[in-house]
């Protein structure tokens, strides 16, 4: 399974990458994590790749996506042609207009539930990730929750799962 996160820096695209990819590992499934982002760390453009699957991974590059999960227009425009024609869109409805793009695809208000619920709008990401694993299944998300824990500091923990439970109740 190959699963592009996108967005802008300083939206936890990458942290987002890094706990799904640990906790498919805690899950017993072989996980690869790449990054890139833009000059500028907040604000510029980011991404990250998660390769999951049963078997050894023996490419770092994925030919194209299964998964592609976005946080900015600028970003999906970029990266929408690099999911295939079998794969799913899941995408911030608060941020990114899909218009005609034809995929099957999932969208929550991410940016808003962060910002009503938690008075902050840096808990989308995790909100989108429990939503994103409640809707595919692809990780127990037992093994989510022990991975933001040890990935987000621990005075933001319990708000992360939260937020994570949050998201997972939205399907």
């Amino acid at each position: 399974m190959n699963i592009r996160f996108t967005g802008f820096g300083g939206q936890g695209i990458i942290l987002s990458g890094v706990i799904y990819g640990w906790a498919a590992i805690l899950d017993n499934k072989n996980a690869i994590q790449t990054q890139s982002y833009g000059s500028s760390a907040r604000g510029g453009a980011c991404k990250c790749d998660v390769i999951i699957q049963d078997s050894y991974i023996y490419e770092l590059v994925p030919s194209g996506n299964d998964i592609l999960v976005a946080f900015s227009q600028p970003a999906f425009e970029k990266y929408k042609k690099s999911l295939l024609k079998t794969g799913i869109l899941f995408f911030d409805s608060d941020l990114v207009n899909i218009n005609s793009f034809e995929a099957v695809s999932h969208s929550i208000p991410a940016t808003d539930f962060a910002f009503k619920e938690f008075g902050q709008k840096l808990f989308a990401n995790i909100i989108m990730l429990g939503f994103f694993n409640a809707k595919t299944g692809l990780i127990n998300p037992e093994a989510v929750e022990k991975s933001i824990k040890q990935y987000v500091p621990a005075k933001y923990a319990d708000t992360n799962i939260n937020a994570f439970r949050l998201g997972a109740g939205l399907i």
